[in-house]
């Protein structure tokens, strides 16, 4: 294992140190508990919206932190849920006084424990609402999850519940803006190789040379099926495939095309990707109105990648259009 780290125990903690030094202008660091929150705090009137889970898929959740985006996030050890002593006083740093939605993926850990960090914060007042995103096609249930993982429609979800929240709009609307994304969106991903995350020292899981693991979680869980070798526009067909047939987009449709690399897979390759994607739904009548292409919710430095697909209509074109200035995520701001 080669990797540029100190001690495999600290890596989140000096990682987020880092991070916080960068973009000092747009996000401030609260250790003890860590959690990354928007500079300034929380916009009075504003819906704030908070959302994290294990580290090593960066740039989610941090990198979104800022204007038209999240106003919180938090960090839990590589792959594994933050906890509600975390999750609580990001929240608190959220609340504006309209209340905070929690975005949260489909693993259990991080469903349990946002959940319980919202009863907390109801105790204390603020009014939480979740938005659970489970738009992976590939399985119904893996290691982590009941039901379908969340995966790289998260960072569609963040960006336009939080376009939402910055033009106002309240904590009911801001809350069905959000489900409305999850109910439209669907992804899938490949590996062609594993992942090895630092304080293990081994790689998450065995994948041959001349084998791609089709469906593959962002931590490592496994997929649909293995394949041999096969050339981009194959593999790409194998992962457009079912998640245009899941989401039942047809003819005269608009979409937002997002195709993510998983931390070591080259911009180049990413496009090879985009292209025979964007060729696919267009013989399917599919018109590609925005797309995204590049490593925005990764699994440390796995090759691969994943395919995401949107439906469009006004409003949702709309929100994604709207100002976002994050570490990750930028535009129009």
């Amino acid at each position: 294992m080669k990797k540029l780290i100190n001690d495999p125990q600290k890596v989140v903690d000096e990682s987020v140190e880092g991070f916080g030094l960068a973009h000092s202008d747009l996000v401030t660091v609260h250790t003890d508990p860590i959690f990354i929150g928007r500079v300034g705090g929380a916009v009075p009137g504003k819906v704030g919206l908070v959302s994290g889970g294990g580290s090593g898929h960066e740039p989610l959740h941090g990198g979104y932190v800022g204007k038209g985006m999240l106003d919180a996030a938090v960090p839990g050890p590589v792959f594994t849920s933050p906890t509600p002593d975390q999750i609580v006083p990001a929240t608190q740093a959220a609340d504006g006084g309209a209340g905070v939605v929690h975005i949260v993926k489909n693993y259990t850990g991080d469903v349990l424990n946002f959940e319980t960090a919202g009863e907390l914060c109801a105790a204390e007042g603020i009014e939480v609402r979740t938005v659970l995103v489970n738009d992976d096609v590939a399985v119904e249930d893996s290691l982590y999850t009941a039901g379908r993982r969340g995966v790289a429609g998260t960072v569609l979800v963040e960006k336009i519940a939080g376009a939402a929240a910055e033009r106002g709009d309240t904590l009911d609307a801001v809350e069905a803006v959000g489900h409305k994304v999850v109910a439209n969106v669907r992804s899938m991903g490949l590996a062609l190789t594993p992942c090895t995350v630092p304080h293990a020292g081994k790689p998450s899981f065995d994948l041959a040379e001349d084998e791609i693991e089709i469906g593959i979680g962002i931590h490592g869980e496994p997929g649909r099926h293995r394949v041999g070798l096969e050339p981009a526009d194959a593999l790409t067909e194998h992962l457009l495939t079912p998640v245009v047939e899941d989401l039942g987009i047809g003819s005269g449709e608009k979409a937002l095309l997002f195709v993510n690399g998983m931390g070591g897979t080259p911009l180049s390759e990413l496009y090879i990707v985009y292209r025979k994607a964007a060729q696919l739904l267009a013989d399917r009548g599919v018109a590609v109105e925005r797309s995204l292409v590049g490593n925005y919710i990764t699994s440390l430095e796995m090759q691969g990648c994943s395919v995401t697909v949107l439906r469009l209509d006004d409003e949702l074109t709309e929100l994604w259009d709207a100002p976002v200035h994050t570490p990750a995520l930028r535009w129009g701001a």
